[in-house]
């Protein structure tokens, strides 16, 4: 076999953000995936005649063409513009109870001044506040840029005079924050909606990582693509061929080659790859644990994995259903719900964490209220996302998995029409289910957790961006994806596939070191 320059293993939203940056950037990338298509959790599947999309709720920084995103610009600087974008209506709805007991039942716009309003008329005083709040988002995300820019080198001088405020709150979890600044407490509940979306409540949320995130949705709104997010991972597979890339689908990597202490190639069951370099859309855990040799993993690294050991983010469970009818005859009225037991998101974290007694928390989505075109005429489809315990699916014996994934099913339908006013049963033509365990299987995620390693306060955004030139100390090889530095989520990928690859280039460009 020849040699290349880079192994990208594994085609999801990061190894295809890396593979199509270091084409061109003139390196000779080879894409390997184990599955026979690319995308990952970024793909799509049929059901009788529906095409069901598996992950995407909605991405953000994509960005109309008048204020683009990050997420947008990355694609049009691969070449990637020709994909179909549909906007989503509204941030979210949420119907939940505050945090003092009381009903809650909110609908958040996007737009930064509609938002605003928003806040003020749900919580009438809080206006100044989310001034505040909304100019330190903007100085949060603009150090952010600062700090990937850097490539792990960033100036404390240019930190400490530009963006003193992501110093003061780096370290911190949203909900000191919050306090800090003295939210009012109404205004946190509807604020803290997001946190499921990173997986961690607000008492351990990065708050870096939350203001990044609600930053690009309020201000620029969420996307999703016409036809399933798998749309958006052919035109990229397609981009890097058109560029002269290789790719090898149905090639599992099943280690990882050293002369000395320096990567050399790849072993995978079809045959062993001679690189320079390994870029790896795969968990760090999987990476040090099974795929580096022992006596090249630091102490650091194993420390760093036993602390993370019991972080492992977000198990997922989504049912999905295609309804006979279209949505307004259900009574849908929003794309995007979040149903919560309560606002309080710690409650709600333990809840979750409980096991399926506690656990009453779902998302529910309705994607023909943002694209018409998502099912066939006259009908919908619709999924209903919770999250996971082990303890509920760990030691659960095999003749039970499909008698309590129904179960599951049914509690999430029970929740929807108590809480929704919307009754499913008679118009679901086609259910499918994924549990922890499907994602396991199909990602190859420890536990089926499909956002790695939880971005909480000592393990969020900021230190892993801030430990760029320390944490990947294996000669070659750099992890990436949803446990690399920029967290979970489809944006969070992209970018962090990208921003590994030009570390890729350097590290290559100085001798292969990094």
């Amino acid at each position: 076999m020849k040699k290349y320059d880079v192994v990208v293993v594994g085609a999801g939203n990061a190894g295809l953000s890396a593979a199509l940056h270091l084409i061109l950037n003139g390196k000779k990338p080879l894409l390997i995936e184990q599955h026979n298509l690319p995308g990952g959790c970024a793909s799509g599947f049929r059901r009788g005649r529906f095409e069901i999309e598996p992950s995407l709720h909605e991405l953000c920084d994509v960005g109309p063409l008048d204020n683009p995103g990050e997420v947008r610009n990355l694609l049009e600087g691969y070449g990637v513009n020709n994909i179909e974008w549909v906007r989503c209506p509204d941030c979210f709805r949420v119907i939940s109870k505050y945090s003092d007991g009381s009903p809650m039942d909110v609908v958040m716009p996007e737009g930064i001044e509609e938002f605003k309003q928003a806040m003020e008329k749900y919580v009438p005083g809080c206006r100044a506040k989310m001034d505040e709040l909304f100019e330190l988002f903007d100085e949060i995300l603009a150090g952010i840029g600062y700090i990937s820019a850097s490539n792990g080198h960033a100036d404390s001088a240019v930190l400490k005079e530009k963006y003193p405020n992501l110093l003061r709150t780096g370290a911190y979890p949203t909900k000191k924050v919050f306090d800090a600044m003295k939210i009012p407490q109404k205004a946190q509940d509807i604020l803290s909606t997001y946190w499921a979306y990173l997986g961690v409540d607000m008492e351990h949320l990065s708050f870096i990582h939350y203001a990044a995130m609600v930053h690009k949705y309020v201000s620029r709104g969420a996307y999703i693509p016409t036809h399933t997010s798998h749309e958006i991972s052919l035109k990229m597979l397609e981009r890097y061929r058109e560029l002269g890339g290789e790719s090898w689908f149905n090639c599992r990597a099943e280690k990882f080659l050293f002369d000395g202490d320096r990567i050399c190639g790849v072993e995978t069951n079809m045959g062993t790859i001679e690189c320079d370099y390994v870029l790896a859309n795969i968990n760090s855990d999987i990476v040090y644990g099974k795929m580096v040799p022992a006596d090249l993993v630091p102490d650091r690294l194993k420390k760093l994995s036993t602390a993370r050991k019991q972080n492992h983010s977000a198990r997922m469970f989504t049912a999905y259903f295609c309804c006979d009818v279209p949505y307004q005859e259900l009574g849908i009225t929003h794309y995007n719900t979040f149903l919560m037991g309560t606002a309080d998101s710690k409650k709600e974290y333990d809840n979750m964490n409980g096991g399926y007694d506690t656990n009453e928390y779902g998302i529910f989505l309705c994607y023909n209220v943002a694209n018409p075109k998502a099912s066939p005429e006259g009908t919908c489809i619709c999924s209903l996302t919770t999250m996971g315990v082990p303890a509920d699916w760990d030691d659960l014996p095999m003749d039970q998995y499909v008698p309590f994934k129904e179960k599951t099913v049914q509690k999430l339908l029970d929740i929807v029409k108590e809480k929704m006013g919307v009754d499913l049963t008679g118009h679901i033509e086609e259910c499918v289910t994924a549990s922890p365990w499907t994602f396991a299987r199909y990602l190859g995620t420890p536990e089926g957790s499909v956002y790695g390693h939880e971005v909480n306060e000592w393990d969020g955004m900021m230190p892993r961006l801030m430990m760029l030139s320390t944490d990947y100390p294996v000669k070659g090889v750099r992890p990436m994806g949803a446990d690399g530095p920029r967290g979970d989520g489809y944006s969070a990928a992209y970018i962090c596939g990208q921003l590994m690859a030009k570390l890729a280039l350097k590290d290559l460009a100085e001798g292969g070191n990094n």
